[in-house]
């Protein structure tokens, strides 16, 4: 895949969160593209150095769609929800469910993701 295609990839995401955002609100938007698309991405950037190096075009392109209110709101809720996730897993062992270890991972990640979308100034050292 080339770096384009890696380009695309991010751009049809933010593009359809602009019309879930229209169409069914903010909190949808952020879920589908933070929640899932971004943090799916930070996943594969992990593994792949094409991705890694789409990861800031992306941030920096979500950092625009939300809100400073928005994006500290929602992320919060986010990470509620992971948590709560975590403690249903430790109550209750339904099949299908992820794994403790992979919820801690997303919660790690999504942990990087709100401190990149949260921080007042990007930049690289």
């Amino acid at each position: 895949m080339t770096a384009r295609k890696f380009h695309e990839i991010w751009v049809e995401q933010y593009e359809a969160a602009q019309g879930i955002k229209l169409r069914h609100g903010v909190r949808a938007a952020f879920d589908y593209l933070i929640a899932e698309k971004l943090l799916n991405f930070v996943e594969a950037a992990t593994e792949h150095r094409e991705f890694s190096r789409e990861l800031p075009r992306f941030v920096s392109q979500v950092r625009l769609m939300f809100t400073p209110l928005e994006m500290s709101n929602h992320t919060a809720r986010v990470e509620r929800e992971l948590h709560q996730k975590g403690l249903t897993i430790e109550d209750d062992d339904y099949p299908g469910q992820e794994s403790p270890e992979t919820l801690a991972k997303r919660a790690a990640q999504f942990a990087t993701i709100k401190e990149l979308l949260t921080a007042t100034k990007l930049g690289t050292s």
